[in-house]
């Protein structure tokens, strides 16, 4: 617990209402997706920079943890306050500033819902590209945090490509900005870049100014399947070889496919090895022609059911059993293990078959779900974390996932992050030196320690 003098200076700066240290509401905090768990000491709600500045200054002085909170969809560990301390948690800061279509733009707090910024850009006929499965519940904050991606992010990229400008406090309570509200902005060093994906361990993010896109005039929407999943992902392959840039690619085997119907019941080919999900968009002229070439591309490569979608509510329901694929799949065992490795394009059909055999070779069930035309990589594992020989297998099957994403040129994490799941496995990817690099930002800009403690710096 806080001791007495810190208690009292945070409840004089949010008031009795607004913190929180009772053991039953410190659990709800206390975990996300991932499969840790730690109690934070309190649970604090801003609702002001100037709010998230005196706690700050308050938690250096004590030498206290601090752990930035959004909705907790984070399937690596990186909101889980490891070394306790405060959460903050930034629900009550949700507002939308200004939407400013003319200049292509939206300024928001960090407490946002990434899809009421799609619902609110809506009438304007713009979007927000981003796109994490999470997105009717995961704020912009924690996508910032994480540098969110999604299945638009092979056409649009990432959350860093949107993010014009940011509103930061350090660890010592300053409060900076950098960015602007201008598309081009080449003023001094690319912040943005520093603090997207930094998982809340150089500062919290308190406003961001977001760049947005109109919508696009036509969308087409194929869902193909096939019976075998190595021709499944030859067909990415080819496609992207090709020169065509589907806005979304996204892979399903077998077992998450029949997880999926066997819960929403959408009327899904059970039989399919593999499945893609396949949109493009842009001007109808140029996706029709697309929409030709990538037909007889998976044809090349053995599909056997192409269903275009033929209206909003049918590309709806195609959508809405990508999205549920997590969410079904976890209810598959106790527990689940979601990775993010990612290979390049041309190494999607060996990565899939390294994964299957290693999986396989440790007795475990695994999903294969990927943005395909990205290589990012889902592998799904449902286990029991209780049972001590089936996890030590999960762990063991893990580290040779990563190691083969590696040795393929690839990387750790697409768009979940590093958190507490793959620290350990950073030097596969990163030599000593680069590592040492994050650790002196990381003291330069957190000198005492106090930002998300015990994640990957």
């Amino acid at each position: 617990m806080l001791n007495t003098g810190v208690k009292n200076e945070l409840i004089q700066i949010v008031g009795t209402g607004r913190y929180l240290d009772r053991p039953e509401e410190l659990a709800c905090y206390s975990y996300d997706a991932f499969v840790e768990e730690a109690l934070p000491d309190a649970v604090i709600f801003p609702e002001t920079t100037a709010e998230v500045s005196e706690i700050l200054k308050t938690a250096s002085r004590y030498k206290t943890p601090v752990t930035g909170r959004g909705a907790g969809t984070s399937v690596c560990g990186a909101p889980i306050p490891v070394r306790h301390g405060i959460v903050l948690c930034f629900s009550k800061m949700d507002k939308i500033i200004e939407v400013n279509t003319r200049d292509r733009y939206v300024i928001v707090q960090p407490g946002v819902i990434n899809a009421d910024i799609q619902k609110a850009l809506l009438p304007f006929g713009f979007f927000y590209p981003p796109d994490p499965g999470s997105m009717n519940s995961s704020t912009i904050g924690g996508n910032i945090a994480q540098n969110a991606g999604g299945p638009r992010c092979l056409k649009y990229g990432v959350t860093v490509d949107y993010v014009l400008g940011l509103e930061v406090v350090l660890a010592s309570g300053d409060i900076i900005r950098f960015g602007s509200r201008n598309i081009k902005d080449v003023t001094g060093y690319k912040l943005s870049s520093l603090f997207c994906g930094s998982e809340g361990t150089l500062g919290i993010i308190t406003e961001a100014i977001l760049k947005v896109l109109p919508k696009p005039e036509a969308v087409k929407t194929l869902m193909v399947t096939f019976n075998n999943l190595d021709n499944t992902a030859k067909a990415v392959t080819d496609i992207i070889g090709s020169g065509i840039l589907p806005a979304a690619m996204e892979l399903m085997d077998k077992l998450t496919l029949n997880a999926i119907e066997d819960t929403a019941n959408l009327g899904l080919d059970r039989n399919a090895e593999g499945t893609l999900l396949i949109e493009i968009d842009g001007v109808k002229e140029a996706c029709d022609k697309e929409m030709e070439k990538i037909i007889e591309k998976v044809r090349k490569n053995g599909a056997v059911y192409i269903q275009e979608a033929g209206s909003e509510i049918e590309r709806e329901k195609l959508w809405t059993a990508r999205r549920s694929a997590y969410g079904v799949f976890a209810k598959l065992a106790p527990d689940i293990i979601s990775e993010d490795v990612t290979v390049p394009v041309s190494k999607v059909p060996e990565m899939t078959r390294r994964i299957i055999e290693i999986t396989n070779r440790y007795g475990l069930r695994v999903g294969v779900l990927a943005h395909a035309g990205d290589g990012n990589m889902h592998p799904m594992v449902p286990a029991d974390k209780s049972n001590k020989e089936e996890w030590q297998r999960v762990e063991k099957a893990f580290a040779e996932i990563f190691k083969a994403a590696a040795d393929l040129g690839g990387t750790l994490s697409g768009e979940h992050g590093i958190g507490l799941a793959k620290s350990a496995y950073l030097p596969l990817v990163m030599n000593q030196a680069t590592i040492d690099f994050m650790k002196k930002i990381k003291q330069a800009v957190d000198p005492v320690g106090i930002l998300n403690p015990g994640k990957f710096v």
